[in-house]
């Protein structure tokens, strides 16, 4: 991920928000969930492979490993199952952001970005189930890369909140040690702050009602970041 004007080495980061990506920061246009059946289809032969399987705030290796049981497809080497589907999964979704007619970057977030980007005490980073390269692609693709430093992705876990609890123990181990703040679309984000004594920024703007959202009691909870002054005043960064 391309560094942006937060350094690694500084000694004023305290807080560290980690963000999802879809349906947090951008929607594809189903670029996503159609590469992964097209690479799905390529190496095991199944049309439609993830139709019965929930993507929405799951983990990419753990989608396939669910989209392998519900194909009854046997894996005994599942480690390199995954970097062979990550790999043809990344080619087709090359193709399939830039086919998708409807994608676009959610309100307020590029503004909100540039905004905690120029803040000194803050370090953004990512918190995704995305493969490391899938997100990329993504980021790259809608003008979103420079705002994260780095993050913690598909190939790190297949449990989301260890997804926060890996990032924390990095930056922990850093010296950098302060208030996470862990921002997604979906209760498996409330559920992955919750699980790391995170503080859980949920936003309405994915596949989950905003009522499904208040009923995991995140401690923030935003129809979008479209008035996106506000939220950094409610969230007192």
């Amino acid at each position: 991920m391309t560094a942006g004007s937060l350094s690694l080495e500084s000694t004023l980061m305290a807080k560290l928000l980690l963000f999802d990506v879809d349906g947090t920061l951008i929607l594809t246009g189903g670029a996503g969930i159609r590469a992964m059946n097209l690479a799905f289809a390529e190496i095991y032969g199944v049309e439609g492979g993830l139709a019965d399987v929930e993507v929405a705030g799951r983990i990419d290796t753990a989608i396939l490993r669910a989209a392998l049981a519900r194909h009854n497809i046997a894996c005994e080497a599942f480690a390199e199952a995954v970097e062979e589907f990550r790999d043809v999964y990344c080619r087709h979704l090359a193709k399939t952001l830039i086919e998708a007619k409807d994608g676009r970057v959610l309100p307020g977030v590029r503004d909100l970005l540039a905004a905690l980007q120029s803040k000194l005490d803050l370090r953004v980073s990512l918190a995704t189930g995305n493969f490391r390269r899938g997100a990329e692609l993504k980021l790259s693709y809608y003008g979103l890369s420079q705002y994260f430093d780095d993050g913690v992705f598909g190939e790190d876990t297949e449990v989301r909140a260890e997804l926060v609890a890996i990032a924390k123990r990095d930056i922990a181990d850093e010296g950098e040690e302060g208030a996470v703040y862990v921002f997604g679309d979906t209760v498996h984000d409330i559920g992955a702050a919750r699980a790391n004594d995170a503080i859980a920024v949920a936003v309405a703007t994915g596949f989950t009602s905003e009522e499904t959202l208040r009923g995991s009691s995140p401690d923030f909870l935003f129809p979008d970041f479209s008035d996106w002054r506000s939220v950094l005043a409610t969230l007192r960064l």
